[in-house]
């Protein structure tokens, strides 16, 4: 099984965070989140109906 990098997002504004794995942070908002306040459980991805 091949599986993408998981990155976590902000819960702010969205963007991409860095460093980790304990303390994040999020540059365009200058916000720092610790780990244990992300949600790290795998969700299954919905698929869009048409």
């Amino acid at each position: 099984m091949i599986s993408a990098p998981h990155r976590h997002s902000c819960p702010r504004c969205g963007s991409a965070l860095d460093e980790g794995p304990i303390l994040y942070r999020c540059a365009p908002c200058d916000r720092s989140v610790y780990a244990a306040d992300l949600d790290t459980e795998f969700h299954t991805p919905t698929h869009a109906t048409l």
